[in-house]
């Protein structure tokens, strides 16, 4: 019999160990005596069973919790790391178009003092090209250039554009639009 115990599994060891005490002591004390003395060992089981169960419905809580806490730290990281990208991309952004508007400044201002120079230096010997240099077009550079200002008319933003739909005359319709 014990060549047949070994092989079976530990929970099966645990059965027929325990069936095999409970043979000896019926043998022993005899079947009604075994009977009363399970009897009273019956709520001693029950209360240890019930304990035990806790303890696991207690573990399993705090697996589930520790999960939960990882589940939220795992999304607070991710969040973390998106406003991070969003923050370094918002300052990259914030680079380039300093460097785009001084750029633009910069040329703006070479060129308004390349226009003044050389309204300097033609005006003792031609009066209009000098006029010409530092008048309107210094103004429409600077303008342009530093000022970063056009006056011409340009297309409304998109989200203020009326879709083709709806701009035409609600009251018009076709010919293939009538009820016959």
């Amino acid at each position: 019999m014990t060549g047949s115990v070994e092989k079976q599994p530990p929970e099966d060891l645990m059965v027929s160990a325990g069936l095999e005490i409970a043979a000896r002591w019926g043998e022993a004390v005899g079947p009604e005596k075994l009977k009363i003395a399970l009897q009273a060992l019956e709520p001693q089981l029950k209360r240890e069973h019930e304990a035990r169960m806790r303890r696991m419905d207690d573990l399993r809580a705090r697996e589930e919790r520790r999960a939960s806490a990882d589940d939220v730290e795992a999304k607070r990281s991710a969040a973390l790391e998106k406003m991070k990208a969003e923050l370094a991309l918002r300052e990259s952004d914030r680079r380039r178009t300093h460097v785009y508007r001084m750029s633009g400044m910069i040329a703006g201002v070479v060129l308004s003092l390349a226009l003044l120079g050389a309204a300097v230096a033609v005006a003792p010997t031609q009066p209009w090209l000098a006029s010409a240099l530092s008048g309107p077009s210094l103004i429409a550079l600077a303008k342009i250039f530093v000022l970063r200002r056009d006056d011409q008319p340009h297309d409304p933003p998109p989200h203020r554009r009326i879709h083709p739909d709806l701009a035409q005359n609600p009251t018009s319709t076709s010919s293939d639009e009538m009820p016959t």
